[in-house]
């Protein structure tokens, strides 16, 4: 009764709202608990999410690259898939400057396989190098306790399972094989024992077999199995593998988003993951100027100082002394690019610099970003060539810095002998069985060497470049270039850069990380085979100091049964100046139109036109420049058995426009309205023929009026016209036609008798030459084609 008492009128309102009450808090916090436990489970699908965004903008990227001819740089801060944060300070950029902070779960397990690789090259020297900050930081990405374990993803590519699992049974049968590379340096005659080799097919077998559930379903036991059981082949001797043409096989990659297992045989030799060495020699300095790549400035009062040594390189010198010579700098390469399989028995390399006059402090950090990024067992040596240079620093205080270092000679030329020479020189006494030519004012990126002697180890014609970044001249910032760039030229033989055309990509449905064929490399870093080098003659040695010679070598590689590649997990950053800073011995011109004078009359066959009708008709005249003899050169070329330039055109540049002849076909006059025709030895009009022959002239580039092999030529005397045999050299045979004269652009106007036209005559229907009068239809001529301007 006395409840009932307490439930009417507003009692009972108040019950009810203290039982709902209970009610919805019991809901709430059984909300909360499951949203609780959920929590890790919600983050990982927040983040696949994110990922799956990013690979597709990734992927339409890679469809519809980024066009930019002129400006093909970035900064750093503006990768593809980062996200605009507040700027870090430096010492939070100490930790994350790769990638722009992402997280590389996979380092410790890449520094176990790092070490075991390293220490199987049984190159003691090296060994003892720090590996910088990928090992320093191995804490910083360990799973924390009491947190969830990662699943991996299982890789079913054969190389793949073969290394890593490899790699996993070594580490559980030797684990004392981690510490060998300590040992190294206090015995150096000691070989650590390649534990690898004894690992036996059986045991990936096994291994394989007791994989989890939640890692290998049934069915991709059975495929991993199967590919296993083929690993069991006979083992094909490397020398004779592909010996028919050079190749060997490549290492297949896993296809992204889905398993694949390789088709490929096993070969004798192992794979790994590329190593991102970066070893310092001491600690880096997490505030220095310019560390990790930033832009560095300098303060007002300080202006004045740069200004005042901006000449010594032609960019910040001053900037530059300030910016550690060990820096570090953003790994730019591709996602993908860390996961790639390289072979383990590379060949070695040479790595040649020539300089002349170059600032200490970037040749130095070109030096040392060799040293510090290559893997010491592929780094047989780094040349410096010093062409006379004239620089006190340069001399004894270079030679005492660089006896610390017993990979690195320095080879000094008692006269100035220019870029080419001074390559050759030390091409000459290079030990390598790789030459790897770089500019002296360069910085390399991890990972950089590894992925070029990969495509000289497939196939020993291949010509493997980096993707050449950007130091910047004026703030030394490193800048990334846009994928698929390759190296092009215009006419007349002018070196640049342009996009892969984007049917190209869609067509070969290219990737990132792909090789991209480059038609003409820039010339200042490549790779190449030694033996391959000197079999396609080197560069020729009549060219003088410096130009043309990417060219020549460009051209010489390709129709010659070669091949030019970028590769884009390969980076180098270089200082592009604005202004070339080295003296030439004779004549910087004339230096530079005789040596493409020289390319062209050896490589372009009747496309050297082109190149002279582009404003170098002057180096026709043999009086004007001497090119020097071509002989053995042009024997060399009979001699490899090289295709026509035409095949390049077609093959390796087919959208180079190159028309043989500015304009052709019928040559229309208007005041006669009749076709120029040939009759004997004279010339006549007649009514317009497309099928007469006798009506059919060029006009050609190096702008003569050309029928087959006879050429129009004016008399000077007599104010008339002759056929002559053709003769490019011949200024009297060449006439000003669609030129930048607009009231003359339909006329023939004699070059060496200004203010002259050729003029068709109503009388006689003879030709004459008269004063030029633009508004003479008599003197107006019209080609039926015109292939350019």
């Amino acid at each position: 009764m006395k409840v009932r008492k307490y439930l009417r009128g507003s009692g009972r309102v108040l019950a009810f709202v203290f039982v709902a009450s209970i009610i919805w808090l019991l809901f709430d916090m059984a909300a909360l608990r499951i949203s609780l436990s959920d929590v890790s489970g919600q983050q990982l699908k927040e983040r696949l999410i994110r990922e799956r965004e990013f690979y597709k903008k990734e992927s339409m990227q890679a469809l519809h690259p980024r066009r930019s001819f002129t400006h093909p740089v970035r900064r750093v801060a503006d990768l593809p898939g980062t996200q605009k944060a507040p700027r870090r300070p430096k010492d939070d950029l100490f930790q994350v400057y790769r990638h722009k902070g992402e997280e590389q779960g996979q380092r410790v397990k890449d520094e176990q396989h790092k070490s075991l690789y390293l220490a199987k090259s049984n190159h003691s020297k090296f060994v003892d190098l720090k590996l910088g900050n990928a090992a320093a930081h191995q804490n910083d990405n360990a799973p924390k306790q009491n947190s969830p374990a990662k699943k991996e993803a299982v890789n079913l590519n054969v190389n793949a399972v073969g290394a890593e699992v490899t790699q996993k049974v070594a580490v559980k049968t030797l684990p004392a094989a981690h510490k060998a590379v300590d040992k190294v340096d206090s015995k150096p005659n000691e070989k650590v024992k390649d534990v690898k080799s004894e690992i036996q097919p059986k045991a990936i077998k096994s291994h394989l077999a007791q994989t989890t559930p939640h890692q290998l379903s049934n069915q991709d036991v059975k495929e991993v199995n199967e590919k296993v059981a083929q690993m069991q082949v006979k083992v094909t001797d490397k020398n004779n593998l592909g010996a028919d043409k050079g190749l060997k096989p490549a290492v297949n990659q896993p296809a992204e988003g889905k398993s694949r297992v390789s088709t490929i045989a096993v070969r004798k030799s192992d794979v790994h993951k590329v190593l991102s060495l970066d070893a310092t020699n001491s600690p880096r300095d997490p505030k220095a100027v310019g560390q990790f790549g930033q832009a560095a400035v300098v303060a007002n009062h300080e202006n004045s100082e740069v200004e005042k040594r901006w000449n010594e390189g032609h960019f910040n010198v001053y900037l530059s002394d300030k910016i550690p010579v060990d820096r570090a700098i953003p790994d730019t390469r591709p996602r993908k690019c860390a996961q790639s399989l390289i072979h383990d028995d590379l060949p070695s390399t040479s790595v040649i610099f020539c300089f002349v006059d170059e600032v200490w402090s970037t040749l130095l950090r070109s030096v040392h970003s060799v040293l510090n990024r290559s893997p010491p067992n592929l780094l047989k040596e780094i040349i410096l060539v010093d062409d006379f240079s004239t620089k006190d620093y340069l001399k004894k205080q270079l030679d005492d810095y660089m006896s610390q270092f017993p990979k690195v000679r320095i080879i000094r030329l008692k006269e100035r002998q220019g870029l080419i020479r001074a390559r050759l020189a030390g091409a000459a006494v290079a030990k390598g069985e790789v030459l790897t030519f770089l500019d002296s004012h360069v910085e390399c990126n991890v990972g950089w060497l590894e992925p070029l002697l990969e495509r000289v180890y497939l196939d020993r014609r291949k010509v493997p470049c980096p993707v050449i970044e950007v130091i910047s001249d004026k703030d030394m910032s490193y800048m990334l270039v846009d994928n698929f760039q390759r190296g092009i030229f215009k006419w007349p033989l002018v070196f640049g850069w342009s996009p892969v055309p984007a049917d190209y990509i869609k067509k070969n449905k290219m990737k990132d990380t792909d090789p991209i064929k480059c038609p003409v490399m820039a010339g200042g870093l490549f790779s190449i085979d030694k033996k391959y080098f000197f079999e396609l003659g080197s560069y020729d040695p009549g060219l003088d100091v410096w130009g043309g010679e990417n060219m020549e070598i460009s051209f010489k590689i390709w129709m010659c049964g070669g091949e030019i590649e970028i590769i884009p997990c390969s980076r180098v950053g270089h200082i592009f100046r604005g202004q070339n800073p080295y003296k030439f011995p004779k004549d910087r011109q004339k230096t530079v139109e005789r040596n493409l004078a020289r390319v062209a009359e050896v490589w372009l066959d009747e496309y050297k036109d082109l190149f002279y009708g582009h404003g170098y008709t002057h180096l026709l005249n043999k009086k004007v420049i001497d090119i020097g003899n071509l002989t053995d050169q042009i024997g060399l070329r009979k001699r490899l058995k090289c295709q026509s330039f035409k095949w390049y055109l077609d093959n390796v540049y087919p959208d180079m426009n190159a028309p043989l002849a500015k304009a052709g076909g019928l040559v229309y006059n208007r005041g006669l309205r009749k076709c120029l025709a040939l009759q004997s030895d004279s010339l006549s009009f007649e009514t317009c023929d497309l099928s007469k022959q006798t009506q059919h002239f060029n006009y050609t580039w190096v702008r003569n009026i050309r029928h087959h092999e006879l050429c129009i030529a004016p008399q000077v005397q007599s104010n008339n016209f002759a056929l002559q045999p053709c003769d490019n050299a011949k200024n009297e045979q060449r006439w000003l036609h669609k030129s930048s004269v607009s009231s003359l652009a339909e006329h023939f106007s004699a070059e060496v008798l200004r203010g002259m036209c050729l003029e068709g005559k109503l009388e006689g229907q003879a030709l004459h030459l008269r004063a030029c009068d633009a508004n003479n239809l008599f003197q107006k001529w019209q080609f039926t084609h015109y292939y350019a301007r």
